[in-house]
């Protein structure tokens, strides 16, 4: 029997907050829950030892995909590996036993965390300011395309149309249409690039912004940005960036420079925080000088050697995320910006691009390769050679996961027939991009010699080949349980 034991707790010099005794006996705490909540009947759980249970997640564990365990070349996703040192950083407990309602006074290390992160990705971005509220890079779309409304309103002179371009993440157009805008479709011209007479002819006084992701989804650079932010700017309208693919640009080039207003950033892509599994995410939105006042609040600021919460911003658009945003992505992507330097990041960049031509030349001898020349930090193929074989995209990327590699994004973007969009990531050795190459070979021999074997993919995972068809014309989604009361 542990002896019994009692503490009691002084907190700014008060006391009389006790804890309850260790060693309160099995049968009495049924008494300290109300009968309503109790069960009539044991519940039925096996015994297992530590290793046994272990063992079973482990298992589980491999049974799914995730960067850990292998290449994921998903496009337009920047799947990279995510550092253990960020982790361990956002485990720390003077970060992770917060609470958002505790006084600030309490919280200087973490608003100063905040506050520097938010100047870091400034000076990346080359933004006068950045709000770390938005809880998703769709997000921080909705919160930039929020301070566009405002700026125009306070300006005297709402707008109605918010262009992009038709090689654009579908979370644009559903952004612009949530914010009430009209979202107006720019085509691409045959070099992948935005066509610059089809922006004319629709930019007039009720554009608002143009949405623009550069690099672009196809991998390619916008090498007419300054004529197009020119148009934009010349019309009293403002200029977007989908931050998306900025894993191309860090430390080479900043947005900012050429005339951006608006830009978010994915801290899942490009700073390496957890990605996926729906949350916890972060889109952080940086924007120029003239759109500062309408930041939401609270905004952090630096009084003398104190950080505190300026809520008193009279143009702001207001509070878009309960409390200041996800704090713990916030420490993850300060660590591995704190970490890796200035010079880091660019090599970042550099190695990403490196990484894409690499694969798109590799490759380029099995797929057709939509639009030539060098790309950025990722490429798109066109399976519509495979196809008149019978072979379509979709069956490629169920056959690569035969070989352990996840399937690149299909199908987008759009612009392109079966498509195929393959984002390597710095974080890929050679080693693992020849592994993947080879296994490409292999599939396109086999899309010759035994189509079928690529047609009924995958073989080898947990849950085989769906019927993708019968999917959509019968989907029936039950949540079955077994009671236990």
């Amino acid at each position: 029997m542990y002896e019994k034991l009692s503490f009691e707790l002084s907190v700014s010099g008060r006391t009389g907050y006790s804890l309850p005794p260790m060693d309160v006996p099995e049968k009495s705490l049924a008494s300290l829950i109300p009968a309503r909540f109790l069960r009539k009947n044991a519940a039925r759980l096996p015994e297992l030892s530590e290793p046994e249970v272990v063992r079973h997640f482990i298992a589980l564990s491999l049974l799914n995909h995730h960067v850990d365990k292998g290449f994921y070349p998903l496009g337009s996703c920047t799947m990279k590996y995510n550092p253990k040192l960020n982790e361990n950083m956002a485990r720390l407990p003077g970060f992770s036993q917060l609470h958002p309602l505790q006084d600030v006074s309490l919280a200087q290390g973490a608003l100063q965390l905040m506050y520097e992160l938010t100047g870091y990705l400034a000076e990346i971005a080359g933004m006068a300011q950045v709000t770390l509220q938005p809880a998703a890079g769709a997000h921080g779309e909705l919160t930039g395309l929020m301070m566009i409304r405002a700026y125009h309103e306070n300006q005297g002179n709402p707008r109605k149309n918010v262009l992009i371009p038709d090689s654009a993440h579908g979370t644009n157009p559903a952004s612009v249409t949530i914010s009430g805008y009209n979202a107006i479709q720019i085509k691409s011209n045959a070099s992948g690039l935005v066509d610059l007479e089809d922006l004319k002819r629709n930019l007039n006084g009720d554009t608002a912004a143009l949405m623009l992701t550069n690099p672009n989804t196809l991998g390619i650079f916008e090498n007419q940005i300054c004529q197009i932010v020119k148009l934009l700017q010349d019309e009293g309208a403002l200029i977007y960036m989908d931050g998306a693919n900025l894993n191309a640009l860090l430390g080479i080039v900043k947005p900012g420079d050429f005339g951006i207003d608006v830009l978010h950033f994915n801290l899942h892509k490009t700073f390496s925080t957890p990605h996926g599994g729906g949350g916890p995410g972060s889109g952080p939105v940086g924007v120029s000088k003239k759109l500062i006042p309408f930041l939401p609040v609270p905004v952090i600021v630096k009084q003398g050697e104190d950080y505190v919460l300026d809520d008193k911003r009279p143009l702001s658009i207001g509070k878009i995320s309960s409390f200041f945003g996800n704090f713990g992505i916030m420490v993850r992507a300060y660590t591995y910006i704190r970490r890796l330097g200035a010079s880091g990041l660019r090599k970042v960049s550099e190695n990403a691009i490196l990484n894409a031509n690499y694969l798109k030349a590799k490759l380029s001898s099995v797929f057709d390769i939509p639009y030539s020349g060098p790309v950025m930090h990722e490429f798109v193929a066109s399976a519509n050679r495979q196809k008149k074989l019978g072979i379509k995209a979709l069956d490629i990327g169920k056959r690569l996961l035969d070989f352990g590699v996840h399937a690149p994004t299909v199908y987008f973007p759009l612009i392109v027939s079966e498509a195929i969009m393959i984002e390597p990531t710095e974080t890929e050795s050679k080693t693992s991009l020849d592994n993947f190459i080879a296994a490409v070979y292999q599939i396109a021999s086999e899309i010759e010699k035994e189509p079928q074997k690529v047609k009924e993919a995958p073989h080898t995972t947990p849950v085989l080949r769906l019927d993708e068809v019968r999917a959509v014309k019968d989907a029936n989604f039950r949540y079955q349980f077994e009671s236990v009361g």
